[in-house]
């Protein structure tokens, strides 16, 4: 009788820790502290949204469409930013982007909505400039 408990408790314990045994949830990276986080980024260095956009519009095409194009463009994306930082830092304790915590951007091209790729324009996080990086939401310079 005493060998048939402890089998039976060793196989509730195994299947209990068996079990228990869950993934987490794709959302479960983004979290109320990091829409904070991304809030105060946005906010405090949105402004690298024009110098980065200036050097992406001219190496695509040009120094005078990066002087005036870039320089008009950029300042469109750090108030866009800005705006959504606003928006991210009054709203931070709320799930609001479909039921989590994840950055409100979408995909853009000519339309007017915001833009997900770090190439070309906002990311979660403001672009980085210069030449030694460790993130990978950031551009990498080619010289």
């Amino acid at each position: 009788m005493k060998k048939l408990s402890v089998l039976a408790l060793s196989l509730i314990a195994l299947t209990g820790v068996t079990s228990a045994d869950i993934q987490a949830p794709p959302g479960a990276d983004f979290t109320a502290n990091r829409k904070l986080g991304r809030a105060i980024s946005n906010i405090l260095y949105g402004f690298m949204e024009i110098p980065e956009t200036i050097v992406r519009v001219n190496d695509t095409s040009g120094r005078k469409a990066g002087a005036s194009y870039g320089v008009v463009e950029g300042t469109n994306r750090m108030f866009r930013r800005m705006g959504y930082g606003f928006y991210e830092l009054v709203t931070f304790t709320c799930p609001t982007y479909r039921g989590t915590y994840k950055a409100p951007y979408e995909k853009c091209g000519q339309d007017a909505r915001i833009e997900m790729s770090p190439s070309q324009g906002l990311s979660e996080f403001p672009p980085e400039l210069g030449f030694e990086t460790y993130f990978s939401h950031s551009r990498t310079q080619t010289w």
